[in-house]
């Protein structure tokens, strides 16, 4: 089955890494990923195939099972590749942190490869390109990851 750029990123986000059940996570896994897709954390590094993206995308939910993951900027797509920007946190607060999941496809022989990150420039125009109350909750994450890095 085929799925635009912009669909695939944001079932990763919600369906492999916003997924508490690990036998629906799996089957996502199985569906959107190719067996030698590499998935990059700038916490954990590269993770390659299927079985490896699997469980780190476990572990990752472990650390957070109640959060959800919210787009906070509609999908883009960059040739072959996208990204989308988000925010995470329990469904009736603030968000907690934001990231930018990021897709390359493979090419020259490389894998296709999926960069997630927790950090990222552009939130500040992201913010200003969403919700009005969205650049409140924002400086809050920015100020609580200030704080975790002091």
């Amino acid at each position: 089955m085929s799925y635009s750029i912009s669909t695939l990123l944001t079932r990763n986000l919600q369906d492999v890494f916003g997924e508490n059940d690990p036998s629906r996570r799996r089957a996502a896994i199985d569906e959107i990923w190719t067996e030698d897709g590499v998935f990059y954390d700038p916490k954990t590094g590269v993770h390659r195939g299927r079985d490896e993206i699997d469980r780190i995308a476990g572990a990752i939910r472990a650390t957070h099972p109640d959060f959800r993951y919210q787009p906070i900027a509609k999908p883009e797509e960059l040739g072959n590749g996208g990204r989308v920007q988000w925010v995470s946190g329990r469904p009736v607060e603030a968000p907690a942190y934001a990231g930018l999941i990021s897709s390359l496809p493979g090419t020259a022989g490389l894998p296709p490869f999926i960069f997630f990150s927790t950090r990222y420039p552009e939130l500040d125009s992201a913010e200003r390109r969403y919700e009005p109350d969205h650049a409140a909750r924002c400086a809050r994450v920015r100020s609580l990851g200030a704080d975790a890095s002091s």
